[in-house]
Order: C-alpha cells, then sequence, then structure tokens
C-alpha cells in the first residue's frame, strides 16, 4: 500500500509541476494560444516532450494488477467457485479429434481448419448427454480402469504358437474351432467361434508326438469317403502345403491354410474385435500379477519354470480356474517339447479340472473343453473327444460353432447317421453355415446320393466360412461333379490346385510329401526299383496259379471293392500285404507269392499301399479317381488280360495290359479303368515306396 502511495504522490508532484510551467509561459508570453491551452491541458512541456507518468509508475500499474489477478485466482480455487471438472466434461463433447479431451486441434477442427479424424464422430451441442450428478459419475468414471483389466486379460491370453500347424495341414477340417495352444488363437477362436491355425511351417513326423495307436486305427482307402482326423493331426512329414497367409487366393477372398477367410467388410471386422474373451473371474482378477509372472515364463519359453510357477499357483490357490487353466497349457506345451504322450494325458486331465471347478468364466470354461477335445483327437482317443464336445454343446446349446465340432466328432468315429442329424439341426437354424454345408454335402455323397451333394459342397466352399477351404471338399466335389457328367469338375480341381491343396489339376491326393518328382507313367529304371520288376515277371506264371487256386477253392477271400469308385460291373480284391503288414491267412493262399515277395521290403514294407490280386469282370467302369498320397507307385502285373476291352488312363495317356509285364504308375494323379471284354481280366498289384523318399521318412510317415 506503501507503494501505492508514493505513486500518487508522486504523480500529484508531477502535474503541479506541468501546471506551474505553463502559468510561467503564459505570463511571461502576455497571452496564450489555444495550442498552447491545449498542450498544458494534456500535462505536455514547452519544450514538446510530453507529460505523464514516469517508467516506473507503469511498471508499478501493471505488479498491482498481476497481484490483483493472482489473489482473484486464489479465491476461486479456495472457494471453490467455479467448477473446473463440469467445464471440462462439457467442453469433451467438442472432442472432434478423438483424443479424449478438448483442445487447440479440436477447436481447428470445428472451424473447418483441419479435416475430422474418423476414428470419433463429432457431438454436435445439442446432442450431449446433461451433466450427471457426481454421485450417479462413479461407476462412469471407473469404466475405463475395467476396459483396461480386459485389454490386459487379452494381453494375458496370449500363448506361444501352437506347434502343430495347420498343417502339417492346409486340409485340416476344423483347425479353426481347435482351441490352440497360442493365446492370440485363443481369441480368434472366441471371435469368431471356428478354430485357425497358425501359419507355421509343416512339423516332422520325428518333432511332434505319435498317436496311441491302440484306440483308432485309421484306415484311408484311395477314394472312399472316409472322415479322417482334422489334418493337422496327421503326422506326415512334409505335406503339399500352402501357408495360408502367403496364399490369398482373390476368389471369395479366401485364404489357404484353412483357411482362414480375409475380411473386406469393416463393420464385420469391427465386430470381430469387439468380442473379447474374459479368462479370469473376479478371484483370479486379485491375483493377476501372480497369474502374469507365471504367463511370462511360459510366453518366453521357460516351459518348465512356467509349469512350477503354475503349479505353485494351483497350491496356494486350488479354485483359481486361470491358474489351473495355465497348469494344464503348461504341460501341453511341455508334452510337445519332449514329445511324450504320458505329459500330454496329464494336461488332458487338467483341462478337465479347470472345467470343474466353480466360477469358471464361461470363455475359459469354452476354451479349456474345446482344447481337450482336441487333444483328446490328437491322441486317437475319438470317443473320448466326443463325450467332451457333447458336454460343450450342452454348456452352450446355442453356439452353432460347436455343433459342427460335434458333428465332425461323430463322423471321425465313423457315426454319419448322428452327424448328419446334427448338421441338418445347424442347417435349420443358420441355413446359410458354410461349415455345416460342406460336411452335410461329404455325408451326402457317402451315402451315394452324388446330385444331391454337389450344392451343398460348392455353396459351402463358395461361402469362405471358416474350415470350408479343405482340400477333400474339392475332392469330392470335382468328384461328384465328374459322376453325373457336370464339366465343370476340372474348374474345381483348378482352383483347389490354385489354393494349395492339390499338386497339380491331375495329381489331386491329399497325404503329399513335398519336393518328390511327379509323373504320371513311370519305367522300372526310373523306380530303381529294376529287380522287383524283373523277379516279377520272371514269375508271373507262378503269381497267377496262385490267384487262380485261390479263385477256384475260396471265392469269399476276394472280397468285393467297397471304395464307391466303379460306376457300374464287378470287381473283387485279394489282398497279400495292407499297410506293411501281412496277412497270415491270406498267404496261405498264395505262399510262394509271398515267400518271393517277402525279399523286397521297398513293397513289403511300405505303409502307405497294398500287395493284391485284382479281379475285373466285363462290363465293369472304374470312375475317374486319384489315389491319397504321392508317397507310393504303383506297378500292376498283368497275369489273365483279354486281348480287347481292357484299358487304364492315368492322367492323359492310356494304356493296356500285358501278360507278364509290369506296368507303372503313380496313382496320386487321375486314372480311370475301363473292362469291356468278354472274360475277365486278373491283375497282381504292387504297391513300392516312391524312389525319392528317405530311409527316415519311409520309417516315420504314418500308415494308409
Amino acid at each position: 500500500m506503501a507503494q501505492r502511495k508514493n505513486a500518487k504522490g508522486s504523480g500529484n508532484s508531477s502535474s503541479s509541476g506541468s501546471g506551474s510551467s505553463s502559468t510561467s509561459a503564459g505570463s511571461s508570453g502576455g497571452s496564450s494560444s489555444p495550442g498552447a491551452r491545449r498542450e498544458t491541458k494534456h500535462g505536455g512541456h514547452k519544450n514538446g516532450r510530453k507529460g505523464g507518468p514516469s517508467g516506473t509508475s507503469f511498471f508499478t500499474w501493471f505488479m498491482v494488477i498481476a497481484l490483483l489477478g493472482v489473489w482473484t485466482s486464489v479465491a476461486v480455487v479456495w472457494f471453490d467457485l467455479v467448477d473446473y471438472e463440469e467445464v471440462l466434461g462439457k467442453l469433451g463433447i467438442y472432442d472432434a479429434d478423438g483424443d479424449g479431451d478438448f483442445d487447440v486441434d479440436d477447436a481447428k477442427v470445428l472451424l473447418g481448419l483441419k479435416e475430422r479424424s474418423t476414428s470419433e464422430p463429432a457431438v454436435p451441442p445439442e446432442e450431449a448427454e446433461p451433466h450427471a450428478e457426481p454421485e450417479e459419475q462413479a461407476p462412469v468414471e471407473a469404466e475405463p480402469q475395467n476396459i483396461e483389466d480386459e485389454a490386459k486379460e487379452q494381453i494375458q491370453s496370449l500363448l506361444h504358437e501352437m506347434v502343430h500347424a495347420e498343417h502339417e495341414t492346409e486340409h485340416s477340417y476344423h483347425v479353426e474351432e481347435t482351441v490352440s495352444q497360442d493365446y492370440n488363437q485363443d481369441m480368434e477362436e472366441m471371435m469368431s467361434e471356428q478354430e485357425n491355425p497358425d501359419a507355421s511351417e509343416p512339423v516332422g513326423e520325428d518333432e511332434r508326438l505319435h498317436h496311441d495307436t491302440d484306440d483308432v486305427t485309421y484306415q484311408v482307402y484311395e477314394e472312399q469317403v472316409v472322415y479322417e482326423p482334422p489334418e493337422n493331426e496327421r503326422i506326415e512329414v512334409t505335406e503339399v502345403t500352402v501357408p495360408p497367409e502367403d496364399n490369398p487366393v482373390e476368389v471369395t477372398q479366401v485364404t489357404v491354410e484353412g483357411t482362414n477367410r480375409t475380411t473386406e467388410d469393416p463393420e464385420q471386422k469391427a465386430k470381430v474385435k469387439k468380442k473379447k474373451p474374459k479368462l479370469l473371474n473376479k478371484f483370479d482378477k486379485t491375483i493377476k500379477a501372480e497369474l502374469d509372472a507365471a504367463e511370462k515364463l511360459r510366453k518366453r519359453g521357460k516351459i518348465e519354470e512356467a509349469v512350477n510357477a503354475f503349479k505353485e499357483l494351483v497350491r496356494k490357490y486350488p479354485q483359481s480356474p486361470r491358474a489351473r487353466y495355465g497348469k494344464a497349457q503348461c504341460e501341453d506345451d511341455l508334452a510337445e517339447k519332449r514329445r511324450s504322450n504320458e505329459v500330454l494325458r496329464g494336461a488332458i486331465e487338467t483341462y478337465q479340472e479347470v472345467a470343474s471347478l466353480p466360477d469358471v468364466p464361461a470363455d475359459l470354461l469354452k476354451l479349456s473343453l474345446k482344447r481337450r477335445s482336441d487333444r483328446q483327437q490328437f491322441l486317437g482317443h475319438m470317443r473320448g473327444s466326443l463325450l467332451t464336445l457333447q458336454r460343450l454343446v450342452q454348456l452352450f446349446p446355442n453356439d452353432t460353432s460347436l455343433k459342427n465340432d460335434l458333428g465332425v466328432g461323430y463322423l471321425l468315429i465313423g457315426d454319419n447317421d448322428n452327424a448328419k442329424k446334427v448338421y441338418e439341426e445347424v442347417l435349420s437354424v443358420t441355413p446359410n453355415d458354410g461349415f455345416a454345408k460342406v460336411h452335410y454335402g461329404f455325408i451326402l455323397k457317402a451315402q451315394n446320393k452324388i446330385a444331391e451333394s454337389i450344392p451343398y459342397l460348392k455353396e459351402g466352399i463358395e461361402s469362405g466360412d471358416p474350415g470350408t477351404d479343405d482340400g477333400r471338399f474339392y475332392f469330392h466335389l470335382g468328384d461328384a461333379m465328374q459322376r453325373v457328367g457336370n464339366k465343370e469338375a476340372y474348374k474345381w480341381y483348378e482352383l483347389g490346385h490354385k489354393r494349395g491343396h492339390f499338386a497339380s489339376v491331375w495329381q489331386r491326393s491329399l497325404y503329399n510329401v513335398n519336393g518328390l518328382k511327379a509323373q504320371p507313367w513311370w519305367t522300372p529304371k526310373e523306380t530303381g526299383y529294376t529287380e522287383l520288376v524283373k523277379s516279377l515277371e520272371r514269375n508271373w506264371k507262378l503269381i497267377r496259379d496262385e490267384g487262380l487256386a485261390v479263385m477256384d477253392k475260396a471265392k469269399g477271400l476276394f472280397l468285393p471293392e467297397d471304395e464307391n469308385l466303379r460306376e457300374k460291373g464287378d470287381w473283387s480284391q485279394f489282398t497279400l500285404w495292407q499297410q506293411g503288414r501281412r496277412n497270415e491267412n491270406a498267404c496261405k493262399g498264395a505262399p510262394k507269392t509271398c515267400t518271393l515277395l517277402e525279399k523286397f521290403p521297398e513293397t513289403t514294407g511300405c505303409r502307405r499301399g497294398q500287395i493284391k490280386y485284382s479281379i475285373m469282370h466285363p462290363g465293369t467302369h472304374v470312375w475317374p479317381h486319384t489315389g491319397p498320397t504321392n508317397c507310393r507307385l504303383r506297378m500292376h502285373l498283368g497275369l489273365v488280360i483279354p486281348k480287347e476291352g481292357c484299358k487304364i488312363r492315368c492322367a492323359n495317356e492310356t494304356k493296356t495290359w500285358e501278360e507278364g509285364k509290369v506296368l507303372i504308375f503313380d496313382d496320386s494323379f487321375e486314372h480311370e479303368v475301363w473292362q469291356d471284354a468278354s472274360s475277365f481280366r486278373l491283375i497282381f498289384i504292387v504297391d513300392v515306396w516312391h524312389p525319392e523318399l528317405t530311409p527316415q521318412q519311409r520309417r516315420s510317415l504314418p500308415a494308409i
């Protein structure tokens, strides 16, 4: 206050001095002009220098105003005169750039100086919601934390990549539904409700688990409509596959490996992203830090340490579903690392324990049981897997993807009737379900309802739904079209080839090893099996006579072809070796022939082939078809060959048999047979390993 008084005094003093000077000037001049008076009135000096407050006075007034502003601000804040939260809340509705607040950028957008962000539409003031009372805002303030928790749960749901790539398998029937060990894959499954394998490289037989053989024996006969386990459960060394992400197909925007369908619709993408699996219950959220620490070990590949960490969590918190699920996944990983079925059985049991706990989040329950079913199928426990799938459908009756899985479960045990009922139920609710359509078409074709199967197979593939981009569906669609004379068959074979399911339009086998020489017809020299060919041709009469003797003595040993390959006629076979196993009873009927063959392990040890007599009667036509694998070559030794009317086509070349001579072809290429002679035709079929397979591959490839 003293400064303010001094300033006043100084100002008065200055004014007085100016007044005195003016008066003096007026006295001496005798009179004062109007200009002089104006100058005096404004405090001017007679020498032209302006009067008024000094520089110090300006600074003083500036400080006064500044201090007043400071004290006013303090008062406003101290006495809470303005509700800033309310002001900021109202300004928030003008957030035009989507950054969560109102700032200069938002003002620029509103003034038209900057383009609006597409992520957040601006909300006009009149559409803004009225400001809520403080007590009503409490839940809203807590929401961001919940969102953060959900995001963290998803991040914590990231598991390491599932070792079993979809291919060994682009031909997997329900890879998209299989619950993956990868948490990202888990999330995708919950979003799409279909299982998709990652696109990792095919894994060799020596690098993965072995199927149990005490529960199920897989039979794959050329083109018989047999539903096989998902191909990611087939142990192939190196299949002819194209990882889906690397081979998008422009038609229907389907990506090859199980395909996973690429979605161009932004709205559909948004819907998929919004569906987030919730894996933590309330209790698990309280121990989230401990769960995260254990999970981090697993993600870093420290499987043994992770197992111990989750075991300790299960010991401390026995009612924690997430801890037990983590333990199951670690055991699953460890089984893969050690190639141990015993450890995998433990994981299967732990997945079951998760489902048995109270207060298990629905998403976690679904993931646990789906993974359990998948691993059961891997071990060949098809009936156990079916029980798990039945439970899943009971728990989630509105989930059609689970019903689709259940249909697959029935197919895997050969129960086509129940599978058909399941898919009929799915299609009655969701008539455009592509997965259900292709499987329903598959079943119809197996029932020899060829024409009826075509629209289901065709529409199912065209849907692009996960699980429909499968080589076997292209295979059976083309085959069905060929049988009804539809010329579009080869268009579908071509599309299957482009999508990586077939090695070529002609070579359409589904169980393949990459890099093997591929040609329809072979010479003995090209195979390297010249000694075997010479032995067969030298002893053809012995082989013929034993075959004829069996025909005469016990016709029941020649069994009708049951693979639905005949358009018409009579075709029967008498098998000595099947899948590398000698049929002792059969060899009693042809002992010399069996003894002769024992010298050649390339055929007796060929677990992807057969050794058999084949008799075909007049009027028989065998549909165009292909064998199941490129891992073998097929030899035909002519035994009883009519002079005319018998021929075989492989790819685009047709040949005839000669008695005592061997024809060699690759039956993974399309081939067709006609028997229009007046008497029966008898040949001896000998399958051999493809000559380019290594000894290791011959030992490790599973039987077909």
